[in-house]
């Protein structure tokens, strides 16, 4: 065994330059027999205190820990290392170190030199062939004693014969499979390496565990485990792909994918959404191709329309306005039709927008839309896509004449491009005369002449200047409110902002996304308010909501993501807009009325409804305890995200929507009557347990799969139907139990009603005695064309509710409470009957044949009337 020259060279200079320091004895180099003994020693001089002696061992340190050191004299100690049985590993160069003020010395190096059976170096590896192709196996191993011999056995024969260690044995090729080994020999004895295979190169077995682990709009990402391999590398797997046709059912199959591999994980794009592809895989090594997998099915998400309604065209009578357009190719419609959405302004003022199912609208009053611009746009249940270009409605002899003078003004600009034409032709050929004059040459002559240059003093840019973007230090609020809102404050420029989802009576709610930090983009729903701001403190107390909300942390309430200031144009102050999570699955309102009125009606199980229910009282629970009263809880603003949890929202704004005139009982009309309690009606005053009220009203909703409450009570007359003592009465298969608990929330005096800690327990009671149900609903498809609506919305099975009685139950419950006093008292009466449900006037979904009356609500003949919002802030989400 050899040590390198540099090393020794290390161990020569660590010698010099500690003065008065010497090693007096040095470690003496050994051969011995694998098995034995080997100690080493070494003696240093110059050390006052016990010295700490560092053995090495090939330039490593070696760790001992039976080291001793002896006293020969004073300042003059020695140290041993010792190996008790010594083996091929221990072969080396030894020395010993002693560390001085930050300087080593080094003894004499030292060889052990280990004798014994041959050690090997190089042990045989498996080998992976293609059948009948030569291949060579190595075999390498040392002593001493040298010299080593090698003998190799291939299955059960010796071969080659007995070769010098390193050895090379030529094979000249296997068609199967075989073990094999080799022998060293020298005077002490034979070793024997371990057993090797030479394996026959074979085509891959297919992949195993393909799964499709991402599916988007139009990409999925797919991932597989490799098979055996065949005793060879995987070079490239291919991927074959097929997507059935809608129309013929046939599966067409698509361009095959090569890729490379590893990894086993590939992003495939271009597809198209909301249909049913195959796809399997098979894999190749330099042997061939391995068969395919089994084919795995899955099914692209649906999403917004990829184009626009085409050819949208009117036929406008006295009576009626028609309007019809091009139905969407199933290519472009990007998943199943849920609507049309017909948005139409007036005057520059947008209208609600209608919905219709069928690719005509029939409008009836035709004359109050002259002058009216239409769009429509195709709608699924994912969202609405791009709307058609705008057409103005106007009557055929306007048309006509429209027509007459629009050829007149072409035929003026095509006169007057000629114009044009012809002067800049006479004023090129002018230039190019150089005509003289009596001062001199007009134009300018040939040849080269001095050239003057200027720099204007002053430019304009008649272009308007891009608004300075808002901070919080411009808008005149308090100190400590900049301080809550600073880090939830969001640039208006990282906000690009979408189609409108819903327009309600303060403001609008818009698609919008959000590009943060990290460069992602996150889609987000954005609460902008109308532009009637006025000063400082409108701004101050929209944000004063905006900083509660933004401490607000529970699954059951919708989480606030940031503000944002949009600046307007010559306007001194901006627009405030909430950014709110966008939640997939719409309100829960809509989601309601869908298990209903859809084109394929699903079943809620009791379970389901139970657990909306509990989830809106946690919810409302958590904003009660930090004392936030909500002001509008109703089904129309409790959202469902993804996994069909519900959440509060539309709470953070509470004192400025809820002021002014929405609460002024001079506008009925305008006020959600039937979600409020009796005592915030007659004197407007609004608590914890008026909110209790309207979470009572909000179960009945549940349970009436979105009807609307109080069928058959207009607006102006809730507050005398109340007063009598009239309330809810009990939906059809409403359980009992779940009745009791709803009617106890609507007591006259507001002490009397329950917490929501206690409307919590409840319902955790009545869900525990329910037998398990599915912990998620099917997928919602909604289709609205076909059958009878109003047929289908009776025939609604709900699995786990117990069969109840036709019509409503007289109950005479009396609300009676600890503590009441005798005026309270007297509040206390018992409900009554029920009538048929009919819905408010501020939106609608309007069937194919149906039409408006003069004061634009739906005619006799349109769609069930309890599928109409109450509120116009309820937005019915496509």
């Amino acid at each position: 065994m050899q040590i390198s020259f540099c090393l020794l060279l290390f161990i020569f200079h660590s010698n010099v330059g500690v003065q008065g320091l010497r090693f007096t004895k040095n470690p003496a180099n050994l051969t011995v027999t694998q098995g034995n003994m080997a100690r080493l020693g070494c003696a240093i001089e110059g050390l006052m205190n016990e010295p700490d002696i560092v053995w090495m061992k090939d330039g490593e340190k070696l760790y001992s820990t039976d080291q001793m050191y002896i006293t020969l004299e004073a300042q003059h100690w020695e140290t041993f290392y010792s190996v008790r049985s010594v083996q091929q590993q221990d072969a080396g160069l030894y020395w010993c170190e002693v560390e001085l003020h930050g300087k080593t010395i080094s003894s004499e190096p030292a060889w052990i030199t280990v004798e014994g059976v041959p050690h090997f170096v190089l042990e045989p590896q498996d080998v992976a062939t293609l059948p009948g192709v030569p291949f060579n196996l190595t075999c390498a191993a040392v002593g001493p004693p040298n010299p080593v011999e090698v003998l190799w056995w291939l299955g059960d024969e010796q071969v080659g014969g007995t070769m010098s260690s390193p050895s090379v044995l030529n094979v000249a090729g296997k068609n199967e499979s075989i073990k094999f080994y080799c022998e060293a020999k020298n005077d002490r004895g034979i070793s024997s390496s371990r057993t090797g295979t030479v394996h026959i190169k074979v085509l891959p077995d297919p992949p195993k565990e393909v799964q499709v682990v991402q599916i988007l709009e139009s990409n999925i990402t797919l991932r597989w485990s490799p098979g055996f391999t065949g005793h060879s590398d995987l070079q490239n797997c291919t991927i074959q792909m097929s997507k059935m046709s809608k129309a013929s059912g046939w599966k067409m199959a698509l361009p095959e994918r090569p890729v490379m591999v590893p990894p086993y994980q590939v992003a495939i794009g271009g597809l198209q959404c909301h249909s049913n592809y195959s796809v399997r895989i098979r894999c190749a090594n330099e042997v061939g191709s391995s068969a395919f997998s089994s084919w795995v099915n899955f099914q692209t998400p649906e999403s917004v329309p990829l184009a626009a309604p085409k050819n949208l065209t009117f036929d406008l009578s006295e009576q009626q306005l028609t309007l019809t357009w091009a139905a969407l190719e199933e290519e472009d419609l990007g998943g199943q039709l849920l609507a049309y959405k017909v948005q139409w302004s007036l005057g520059g003022e947008s209208q609600d927008a209608l919905l219709f199912k069928e690719s005509v609208a029939h409008l009836s009053g035709g004359g109050r839309f002259f002058n009216a611009t239409f769009q429509v746009a195709a709608c699924t249940v994912v969202g609405c896509g791009p709307w058609s270009p705008p057409v103005l409605v106007m009557p055929a002899s306007a048309l006509n004449g429209q027509t007459q003078r629009g050829h007149m003004w072409v035929g003026l600009l095509l006169g007057l491009l000629v114009a044009t034409m012809v002067g800049l032709l006479l004023s090129v050929l002018v230039h190019r005369r150089g005509k003289e004059t009596q001062f001199g040459s007009v134009f300018k002559p040939p040849g080269t002449e001095s050239t003057v240059t200027f720099t204007a003093a002053r430019s304009f840019n008649r272009q308007c200047p891009e608004l300075p973007e808002t901070t919080l230090d411009s808008l005149g609020i308090n100190d400590d409110l900049k301080t809550k809102l600073r880090d939830v404050l969001i640039p208006e420029r990282l906000l690009t902002l979408g189609h409108m989802l819903g327009k309600g009576e303060f403001g609008s709610v818009r698609e919008a996304f959000f590009k943060m930090e990290d460069s992602t983009v996150q889609k987000v729903a954005v609460k902008v308010l109308k532009s009637d701001i006025s000063s400082s403190s409108d701004i101050e107390q929209c944000l004063k909501e905006a900083a509660y909300m933004k401490d607000f942390h529970h699954p059951n309430v919708i989480q606030l993501i940031g503000v944002s200031l949009h600046r307007r144009p010559q306007q001194r102050l901006p627009i405030p807009m909430v950014i709110l999570p966008f939640m997939k699955h719409g309100d829960l309102h809509t989601f309601l009325l869908m298990s209903r009125l859809g084109d394929e009606p699903f079943t809620l199980s009791l379970q389901t409804l139970i657990q909306f229910m509990l989830d809106i009282a946690r919810g409302m629970e958590y904003l009660s305890n930090k004392n936030i009263i909500h002001r509008d809880l109703a089904a129309r603003n409790c959202m469902l995200n993804e996994s069909m949890t519900v959440c509060v929202a539309d709470f953070g704004l509470s004192k400025k929507i809820y002021s002014g005139d929405y609460y002024r009982q001079g506008s009925v009309s305008k006020l959600p009557v039937k979600w409020i309690a009796l005592e915030s009606l007659a004197d407007n005053v609004y608590t914890t347990q008026s909110d209790v009220w309207a979470f009572g009203v909000t179960m009945w909703e549940i349970m009436a799969r979105g009807q609307t409450p109080y069928p058959g009570v207009e607006n102006s007359e809730i507050y005398e139907y109340l007063i009598k003592g009239e309330r809810l009465k009990k939906p059809p298969d409403c359980r009992d139990d779940i009745y009791e608990i709803m009617h106890s929330c609507w007591s006259p005096v507001p002490k009397c009603r329950p917490s929501f800690q206690q409307l919590i327990d409840q319902l955790e009671n009545l869900w525990a005695g329910l037998s398990p149900a599915p912990s998620k609903e099917p997928q919602l498809y909604v289709n609205l064309e076909g059958e009878d609506l109003d047929g289908g919305a009776e025939q609604v099975a709900r699995a786990g509710a117990s069969s109840g009685p036709a019509a409503g139950v007289s109950w005479g419950v009396p609300w009676q409470c600890a503590g009441m006093e005798e005026d309270e008292k007297d509040w206390l009466m018992v409900s009554s009957g029920a009538a048929r449900a009919i819905g408010g006037d501020y939106r609608y979904i309007i069937g194919p044949h149906c039409g408006l009356d003069d004061e634009g609500r739906p005619s006799s003949d349109g769609l069930s009337e309890d599928i109409r919002d109450e509120d116009e802030d309820a937005v019915i989400n496509v």
